[in-house]
């Protein structure tokens, strides 16, 4: 899969270079964008959908399709004379100094006009430092520690909700659901990884959980990628709170379910901050033992009120052989709110696209995400995106809250 993945990202390499540029004044015939992900590591499965969804993002907009989404009617950029738009992918491990390093690279040598990435908060921390240095527009599609929004910088733009808006949404899904059941949650365990995400989540969920009066019972942080995970789950045990609360990449959330099956225990309710638990990968990897896992979430394939979910997920398939989820979903939307920026500035120019960027008034409607829209504020953050949370039934991700756009109930066993 790693050397599949070097070899199509080298292909992309040699195509772009063999492109002659424009002459002066004239529309460029293409318009290149760099992508950063995780295409090997511990954080690959992710990083592979998403380079999925990137593609069928450049397909949508190259091409002409019947759907009520920014320039899917079109084919290519109509203000730039029909210009095709290219991705250039590269990988950065996981390691957010490969992250600067890459996104310098793609910045200096390939002459991207943008960025978009990267997955996880620690790289999208140093790329977003990078593109700043450089003055180049950087969409942070998929990356929630809210502290990626609260430097002061101007060429960062992060559509997705941030974890405080996402964990604010886990807690108010909770008192939802004690009013509904008369069950009232009395205690939470938090566990999460050790870099910038995992991090930031936790702090904001001990934070929530106090103000609302709910005792955490376990609050335990762990080494990312961590080949053991025994004694955490062992203290998680003899906590016993009613509901878990993770922060976890993929291979953590994968060995995390298996060793609580070797152990024996499992918690009444696990509401998870998306991440490894929202991954297809992990109910691959555990089966069974993923059925009704609860997790917040921006994006859900049975969202109602978004015709343009089926036909795009049916495109998404054709590449993934598997449904968009929740990572897939914001890079998708990620790449066409970018796209859209470019053609509006009618230009490649990083100043003119950070201000069309800015500019951005995009109804949720003309998205395939639950969100109210995008909106960005001073710093960068949408400020219209709407968490949603989401539950595995039958192997599926399932919309349960909001209730208004449920698809179905949630299984809610706490006592």
């Amino acid at each position: 899969m790693r050397l599949a993945s070097a070899a199509l990202g080298a292909l992309g390499l040699l195509l772009i270079t063999a492109l002659g540029a424009a002459p002066a004044g004239a529309a460029p015939n293409e318009v290149v964008i760099g992508a950063l992900y995780p295409l090997s590591g511990g954080s690959a499965p992710v990083g592979l959908d998403d380079r999925h969804a990137l593609e069928t993002a450049v397909d949508l907009v190259n091409n002409s399709y019947d759907l009520d989404l920014p320039l899917a009617k079109t084919s290519g950029l109509p203000h730039l004379g029909g210009a095709k738009i290219r991705v250039i992918i590269a990988d950065h491990q996981g390691d957010p100094q490969k992250g600067r390093a890459e996104a310098e690279r793609l910045i200096t040598q390939e002459k991207v006009v943008a960025l978009i990435g990267a997955y996880q908060s620690a790289v999208s921390a140093t790329v977003a430092q990078t593109a700043e240095r450089y003055g180049v527009p950087f969409l942070c599609a998929d990356s929630t520690s809210p502290s990626l929004t609260q430097r002061g910088f101007k060429w960062f733009f992060r559509p997705t909700a941030h974890d405080l808006m996402f964990s604010t949404a886990m807690f108010d899904f909770i008192g939802d659901m004690e009013k509904k059941t008369g069950k009232k949650v009395a205690s939470v365990s938090l566990i999460a990884e050790d870099t910038l995400f995992g991090t930031d989540s936790r702090t904001i969920l001990r934070k929530l959980a106090e103000e609302r009066g709910i005792k955490v019972a376990a609050d335990i942080k762990y080494r990312a990628n961590s080949p053991s995970l025994t004694a955490e789950v062992q203290e998680l045990k003899a906590a016993n709170a009613p509901v878990l609360m993770p922060s976890s990449y993929t291979s953590d959330a994968i060995l995390m379910m298996k060793t609580m099956s070797e152990l024996g225990w499992r918690p009444k309710a696990i509401v998870a901050q998306a991440a490894g638990f929202a991954d297809q990968a992990l109910v691959d990897a555990v089966g069974p033992a993923a059925e009704g896992i609860i997790s917040r979430s921006s994006f859900a394939t049975d969202v109602k009120n978004r015709p343009a979910i089926g036909p795009v997920n049916e495109m998404f398939k054709k590449r993934a052989n598997k449904d968009l989820n929740d990572s897939s979903g914001r890079v998708f939307t990620g790449l066409i709110i970018l796209a859209d920026a470019i053609d509006r500035a009618r230009s490649t120019d990083p100043a003119k696209i950070r201000a069309a960027l800015q500019a951005t008034d995009m109804p949720g409607s003309r998205t395939i995400m639950p969100w109210k829209g995008v909106k960005f504020d001073a710093n960068g953050q949408n400020t219209e995106a709407t968490p949603i949370i989401t539950q595995i039934k039958n192997g599926k991700w399932r919309t349960i809250w909001p209730f208004d756009v449920a698809s179905e109930p949630a299984v809610w066993n706490v006592q």
